[in-house]
């Protein structure tokens, strides 16, 4: 399956660039999150459509399988809180939701090698500036 083309802010791509450089390619996500970043569309916060996720974005997502749904948020690596939905960038479905457009969507990487498929239903909410960062 092909990925489906994603949109990236400008402001988000340095910062992930950034913790990319700090991390380095030996950290695990690392590689995907690059994969991400090297086929994106990035663009200024102002022509990111509110249909897009970008860094602190929050999200509804549902498990087509089961018809599960999931509300997380996408965040960089300090502030992820699986109890409370927030989703590093570095886990395999945060790089994968990065860019995504609500109706998009991406196979997830379970527990015991099976692999979810999740759909985008909406983007609750989607920080203009990108949300607050620290590295």
């Amino acid at each position: 399956m092909t990925a489906p083309s994603i949109i990236l802010t400008r402001l988000d791509v340095q910062r992930l660039e950034q913790l990319i450089d700090r991390l380095g390619d030996e950290t695990p996500g690392v590689e995907a999150l690059q994969t991400e970043l090297d086929r994106a569309d990035v663009v200024g916060h102002d022509e990111v459509p509110p249909t897009v996720v970008i860094m602190n974005s929050s999200v509804h997502c549902r498990e087509q399988g089961s018809g599960k749904d999931y509300h997380l948020t996408l965040v960089y690596p300090k502030d992820a809180n699986a109890d409370q939905g927030k989703i590093s960038i570095l886990a395999p479905v945060g790089s994968a939701l990065l860019g995504l457009q609500v109706g998009q969507h991406i196979d997830w990487p379970a527990p015991g090698g099976k692999t979810l498929k999740l759909e985008l239903l909406s983007v609750e909410g989607q920080p203009k500036d990108g949300g607050a960062f620290t590295l």
